[in-house]
């Protein structure tokens, strides 16, 4: 299943609803959206600096990826950006690909 790290900044909203519920009830929403679209989220952190949030979860597709964040961010409490991350087995095939390329101007 491939693997994602989603970056959160909470809006003003976000930050209300935050001081309401606390860190764990997030943690708990959080985890059955993922899990009820197949996914599993593997950690939660929140942190000092641009972002608040940082999650790694597995999830079925990319597809997947996409729906979250639009949902989440359409929301109005937090907006969300999504970076795919790669496995070194990933990487080594990506290395092995032969690709047909020439720099411009070459």
């Amino acid at each position: 299943m491939p693997n994602y790290l989603i970056k959160a900044k909470l809006t003003v909203d976000g930050l209300k609803g935050l001081l309401k519920e606390g860190g764990t009830a997030r943690r708990e929403v959080v985890e059955r959206m993922v899990s009820d679209l197949g996914g599993r989220l593997e950690s939660m952190y929140w942190a000092f600096g641009d972002e608040d949030v940082y999650l790694t979860v597995s999830l079925p597709d990319n597809t997947t990826a996409v729906a979250i964040g639009l949902v989440t961010s359409a929301a109005g409490g937090v907006r969300t950006s999504t970076v795919v991350l790669l496995s070194p087995e990933e990487i080594d095939e990506a290395v092995r690909r032969k690709v047909e390329y020439r720099a411009p101007g070459a």
